[in-house]
């Protein structure tokens, strides 16, 4: 990250890609592909350990959220998980603790965050259902009220990161009242989470269907119609983290990239001394450094609430969610016939990248909410 990153930040950097390095490298990836629950959670457990899961927790709730910049703090670590590839519910857990911090009631918090804090949980964010504003703007799930009193949902979320998994769901639901979201077990009566097959091996998806859902006022996060600004808050901090994320992704996949150049000889010259792909490596290198720039400032500015931190977000994943394939892309068109092999590790790093592109929002959705904001 592109940041004036304090002393703290620097060791958790170091920390957190040693970490990875050692126990949970590319190859890592490859031993979970087949597996059921998609992510390791012993490693998983020991990130909650070096303090992923704790970045926005209270202090009195297990975590650290007084103690550090969470945004900031969590955009350092979801670079490093991205130069891996990582497999793990990182981004919605960390969304789900900032969002029942933020506005759950006391009881919802001491029942959930030290969970999620120690590793121990999994929550998952149904945020939106299928179509052009996927993953923008709340919408799939409608809550309304019951003769009793009850709130009652109905609808889906698509593409629900890690919510086969989840012991938990924070639903977001548009209703008469306005946007509602409210906190429940994923085993909830007339849940029914519906796995997707996906193009990223490192990630699990779903649509969580929700057929006559009858919840109690104790499971609503924050007043009932009065979530929007709130929601907000928490797309900010879902776009900052996969910003990161993806910056992550491309600058691991340019070096190993950079790497082979060097070493892939042809008409007796290492390749990447021709000035073709001189300039490829130059444009991307730019491409790159504006990424970084831009998801920087974002996750600086969802950490200060800044005034334009709406702005921030989606131009960060308006050009980089879009560059980062077009490089990758290319990546694996200098690897040649080798780039196209299973063996190859480049494919993992293009899955995660094209997956960040479409989730939360496409580049284009991102630039029509920009229009939005700017009053066009």
């Amino acid at each position: 990250m592109d940041i004036a990153a304090t002393e703290d930040q620097r060791l958790l950097q170091e920390t957190t890609r040693r970490f990875l390095e050692k126990r949970s490298p590319i190859g890592a990836l490859r031993r979970l592909v087949d597996d059921a629950a998609g992510f390791d959670r012993a490693i998983w457990r020991q990130g909650a350990e070096l303090g992923w899961l704790s970045l926005f927790v209270p202090e009195d709730h297990g975590g650290m959220a007084e103690s550090g910049q969470g945004v900031v703090d969590a955009a350092i670590i979801a670079e490093e998980l991205g130069r891996v590839v990582f497999a793990g519910p990182f981004l919605p857990v960390n969304v789900v603790a900032s969002a029942v911090a933020a506005a759950g009631s006391e009881a919802q918090r001491q029942a959930l965050l030290p969970g999620l804090a120690a590793g121990e949980l999994v929550a998952a964010w149904c945020f939106a259902g299928p179509g052009a504003s996927s993953g923008v703007e709340p919408s799939g799930v409608r809550a309304t009220r019951s003769a009793g009193g009850s709130f009652v949902l109905q609808g889906a979320a698509s593409y629900v990161q890690d919510a086969q998994v989840a012991d938990h769901l924070l639903v977001t639901a548009v209703g008469d009242e306005g946007v509602s979201q409210f906190l429940i077990p994923a085993t909830t009566p007339g849940v029914t989470i519906i796995p997707l097959e996906t193009l990223d091996l490192g990630r699990s998806l779903a649509e969580v269907r929700f057929d006559d859902v009858r919840l109690a006022d104790d499971t609503l996060v924050g007043a009932p119609g009065g979530a929007a600004a709130q929601v907000e808050r928490q797309l900010q901090i879902a776009l900052a983290l996969q910003c990161a994320e993806t910056v992550g992704v491309v600058d691991r996949t340019l070096e190993f990239t950079l790497d082979y150049a060097r070493d892939r000889v042809a008409f007796g010259r290492p390749i990447g001394s021709f000035q073709a792909l001189k300039h490829r490596f130059a444009d991307h290198a730019t491409w790159l450094e504006g990424a970084k720039a831009a998801a920087a400032y974002a996750a600086r500015a969802a950490q200060d609430a800044a005034a334009d931190a709406a702005i921030a977000v989606s131009v960060a994943k308006s050009h980089g969610g879009r560059s980062a394939t077009e490089t990758i892309r290319d990546c694996l068109q200098i690897h040649g016939g080798i780039g196209m092999t299973y063996d190859h590790d480049l494919h993992f790093y293009l899955r995660r990248a094209v997956s960040n592109e479409a989730l939360w929002g496409t580049p284009a959705a991102h630039q029509e909410r920009l229009c939005v904001l700017a009053g066009l």
